[in-house]
């Protein structure tokens, strides 16, 4: 494997010297050159769907600290408003869809082999990237995972607790299944295209599977993640899967095999001494400092970007966020970040 770039290394289960490094929300409203480029496409909705200004965000973190790997600039709604959703965002309060709460609602949708109409523009930009991309880079496309792209359809925003889409899957089994297996079937479309088109590795983001319990976990965590992983590998044979079951705690453990994903990423509640014991041992973990260190940065920053390293030295590793940097991020602190995993 000597001659393939570092994260499709790790993701083969090749323990390395220094870990391939990526970050989520890596092109982001932390740089300066995102914030400007975004004036310039208008919207945050505008920006996703221009190919050049959605690739020149998506390369600006390369350029500036030559990370291994660089994540399509999307965004995870994408896929309900190529179903027939309504979705815009409100300025400091984020996404606003309309809502599937009912039969009706559901019916309004459109079906999936519409999708492509509108989300042309995401697979150009990954043809851009494919070709502008340093040659040590690998591309990265994304989709949401049902359940939690299920949570933004029910309630039309964010919530806390996932309340309403738990209630739905309560009160109305069938709708709510019958909704999460049109997203399923739509996520296996658009990640199948993305790679057609140039990804060379594919991330599933669950943000939300922790709040399942039990059974339910299984069901609608872990089994859509399998679904899609394993039609994926049908259609694309040796493509990279990475699953991301944030908070999923001691249901990591096995997800990976369970799932088929070949990597598993890690959100920062699980200490990196217990997922190298009880999750790497699968095979490829992705994590997981705390976003929090890159905005306070210092020694603390140092030490414990340190001290996940060497919890996962002795298996196969790429070096991450347990969750996406945030705005008030400081950019120095990105950079002080990958000369310690550089030199640790």
């Amino acid at each position: 494997m000597a001659g393939q770039k570092k994260l499709l290394r790790a993701l083969a289960g090749e323990t390395q010297d220094v870990p391939p490094i990526w970050m989520m929300r890596q092109a982001g409203r932390y740089l300066p050159e995102y914030r400007a480029t975004r004036a310039e496409a208008g919207d945050f909705l505008s920006l996703c769907y221009n190919p050049e200004l959605a690739a020149e965000v998506t390369l600006q973190p390369i350029r500036r600290y030559g990370f291994d790997a660089a994540i399509l600039f999307a965004d995870i709604l994408l896929i309900p408003q190529a179903l027939g959703a309504d979705l815009w965002f409100v300025t400091g309060e984020g996404p606003r869809l309309s809502t599937i709460t009912t039969e009706g609602d559901f019916a309004k949708l459109g079906p999936v082999s519409d999708i492509h109409e509108t989300l042309n523009p995401i697979y150009e930009t990954v043809r851009i990237l494919s070709r502008a991309l340093p040659a040590e880079t690998t591309l990265i496309g994304f989709a949401g995972a049902p359940w939690t792209v299920a949570t933004y359809m029910i309630a039309g925003r964010g919530t806390p607790d996932q309340g309403p889409a738990h209630a739905l899957r309560e009160e109305n089994t069938a709708l709510f299944e019958a909704l999460l297996a049109r997203i399923t079937e739509a996520t296996i479309e658009y990640l199948s295209k993305q790679i057609e088109a140039g990804a060379e590795v594919v991330k599933i983001f669950d943000s939300w599977a922790g709040s399942l319990k039990g059974e339910a976990f299984q069901k609608y965590a872990l089994e859509p993640c399998r679904q899609i992983t394993a039609a994926l590998k049908e259609r694309h044979p040796g493509i990279p899967v990475i699953g991301f079951p944030r908070e999923a705690g001691d249901k990591y453990v096995g997800f990976a095999k369970a799932t088929g994903v070949d990597c598993v990423a890690l959100d920062n509640s699980v200490d990196p001494a217990w997922a190298a014991a009880h999750v790497q041992v699968g095979g490829c973990v992705q994590g997981n400092l705390a976003s929090r260190h890159m905005v306070t940065g210092g020694q603390e920053l140092v030490d414990e970007t340190r001290r996940i390293v060497e919890a996962f030295r002795n298996g196969p590793h790429i070096f991450n966020l347990g969750h996406g940097i945030t705005p008030d991020a400081d950019p120095a602190n990105v950079q002080l970040m990958i000369d310690t995993v550089r030199s640790s």
